[in-house]
């Protein structure tokens, strides 16, 4: 599995839903879509432009996803239906490479929301290339918690906002978690040496163009430099002087 994606347009996404998955079936089976989120990256670079949209599921949200994502229904009543919202959301991710944390799942809402248009929607993965960032992050860290909250710990990355699971919001996290998780250099780029570039894209710097001035340090600076190596080398090897003291 290759973890650095080669697809120049990537949407970020995240949705939330009405409820979870019933036992033994499909996920989306008596649940419905009522927010999207997406973020937009070319090229590794976030551009600025997202989708958002809530949307009015015609059905009850389940208290326990509530509590997870705190969107009521009271606050989609009056947001539009999904039919409403579907060409924009179409044409916002058609051609591009959909990254989400546990793709299976949204792209399985999605795939339904799209079979009840009528006419009958694509499947996501006929307009789509689909990246899992969980799968990505299973292989790079085994054995260990990789939901959105751990590997934002494990990144750096604030997540102080996040209270409740919001689609716009953990698109936005998500991008920041992906982009780190798989920012090793894809490869040396040997055939676009450019003059005064070597293989690889070095670029050597005439340091001779350079008039560097050089700034000695002053009597008062040597006595708190040998200061501290003082007590570097009390607690064993003292590099800068090249010997054990």
């Amino acid at each position: 599995m290759n973890i650095v994606s080669s697809a120049p347009r990537q949407i970020i996404l995240d949705t939330e839903t009405t409820g979870m998955n019933q036992a033994g079936g499909p996920v989306y089976i008596g649940h419905r879509i009522i927010e999207i989120g997406c973020v937009e990256v070319i090229n590794r670079k976030l551009t600025g432009r997202t989708y958002h949209q809530y949307i009015n599921p015609g059905q009850s949200i389940d208290e326990e996803a509530i509590q997870v994502h705190g969107i009521t229904n009271e606050r989609v009543a009056n947001e539009p239906r999904f039919h409403q919202i579907a060409k924009e959301f179409i044409d916002f991710i058609d051609g591009a490479e959909i990254v989400a944390h546990n793709a299976n799942f949204d792209v399985s809402f999605m795939d339904h929301e799209f079979s009840k248009l009528n006419p009958v929607g694509p499947k996501t993965a006929d307009i789509c290339q689909i990246l899992d960032s969980l799968a990505i992050a299973k292989l790079l860290h085994p054995g260990q918690k990789n939901n959105l909250d751990a590997l934002c710990k494990r990144y750096g990355i604030d997540n102080s906002r996040r209270t409740y699971h919001g689609a716009l919001l953990d698109a936005e996290i998500l991008a920041d978690v992906y982009l780190i998780m798989t920012g090793g250099q894809i490869k040396f780029n040997l055939s676009s040496e450019k003059p005064g570039q070597e293989a690889g894209g070095i670029k050597r710097i005439d340091t001779n163009a350079f008039n560097l001035k050089v700034i000695a340090a002053s009597a008062d600076e040597i006595v708190l430099h040998e200061q501290r190596l003082d007590l570097v080398a009390k607690s064993g090897k003292c590099l800068w002087r090249g010997s054990n003291t």
